[in-house]
């Protein structure tokens, strides 16, 4: 009998920290893509208008290379914030749940 409450609060324990992962990675995800859509537009905007005013720029970035420049810009971004993301996330419900450190020295 004991065995099976503790199997069970065991099971309970670990649903918890799943969906709290979940969330957090979910969090991530969200805050990563805004991220990255305002990397675009903010790389896109200099990069088409250097295309068309500057002589160098014209001449030498074709389509991919300024493709490349944007969505460079924008992977950036999305792995960066997702990556703050979760671990700030990770590390606020860690402190919210730790017994109190004062308590321990």
């Amino acid at each position: 009998m004991a065995k099976s409450v503790a199997q069970s609060a065991t099971l309970a324990s670990l649903d918890q920290k799943l969906a709290m992962a979940k969330r957090c990675s979910h969090e991530g995800v969200v805050a990563g893509a805004k991220a990255a859509i305002v990397a675009t537009i903010a790389t896109a905007i200099p990069t088409l208008a250097s295309v068309r005013m500057l002589p160098w720029a014209r001449a030498n970035l074709n389509h991919t290379a300024q493709a490349l420049i944007i969505s460079t810009a924008a992977g950036a971004a999305y792995f960066i914030v997702a990556d703050k993301t979760v671990l700030a996330t990770a590390r606020k419900n860690s402190f919210k749940h730790a017994p109190n450190m004062e308590a321990r020295i």
